[in-house]
């Protein structure tokens, strides 16, 4: 049955996290179950699962609900990312190895290419997210990375909206961030990460819109 909870956990994450259900709709059980070939018991754990983590919502007496997507959201999961985030890289600062740094610095320069015009904005987001998972990874807190990723799955979508005007100035915040980390200097690498990630209301608004848009209008 774990098995068989867990697979369907996985294909309802991603459906979840991508808005392939709409912001507030109600999720047709009997339907999804048909859609993914699965029995309801292991359905309903896995969205048990899902509303523990905040990408679905249950309503007693009415069911599950895909999560709304506000500007005010989009600002308070801003605000968990930027709080975890920063105090990642503040323990990096103090915990990484300079070989674990060096590492860092080759992952920048295999990938600096691929922050261009022509690559996918889906792409240059999963380079963003490897580049953030990693200085997560390095402040030797796995709690800390696994709250980091949860994070990530809440907001990815709207990433990718905003993502696409982001792309040219990507990297170069990225090598600003590494570089405070490789001089140890914590109070510099928490503010550049701060910087990097704050998103302000009327952005977030922007974003939600543009989203909706891609949501609801369709794309050709």
């Amino acid at each position: 049955m774990s098995t068989s909870v867990d697979l369907v956990y996985e294909q309802v994450r991603q459906m979840a996290a991508n808005f392939e259900f709409k912001p507030a709709e109600r999720i047709n059980e009997s339907e999804l179950s048909k859609q993914l070939g699965a029995s309801r018991t292991p359905l309903r754990e896995a969205m048990n699962r899902l509303t523990a983590e905040g990408l679905l919502m249950f309503e007693p007496g009415r069911g599950f609900f895909c999560q709304p997507l506000t500007p005010e959201l989009v600002v308070h999961l801003y605000e968990i990312r930027e709080a975890l985030e920063t105090a990642a890289i503040r323990a990096a600062v103090e915990r990484a190895s300079d070989d674990d740094i060096a590492i860092l610095r080759q992952f920048l320069t295999d990938t600096a290419d691929r922050y261009a015009d022509g690559t996918p904005t889906k792409e240059i987001v999963r380079l963003d997210e490897e580049f953030h998972l990693m200085i997560a990874g390095l402040s030797g807190n796995p709690e800390l990375v696994n709250m980091i990723k949860l994070t990530y799955e809440r907001i990815r979508y709207v990433r990718w909206i905003a993502m696409r005007e982001r792309i040219d100035i990507t990297h170069a915040a990225h090598l600003h961030i590494f570089e405070a980390l490789e001089n140890r200097d914590s109070q510099a690498a928490e503010e550049r990460m701060r910087t990097h990630i704050k998103t302000h209301n009327a952005e977030a608004t922007e974003i939600v819109g543009k989203a909706y848009s891609n949501l609801y209008v369709p794309q050709h």
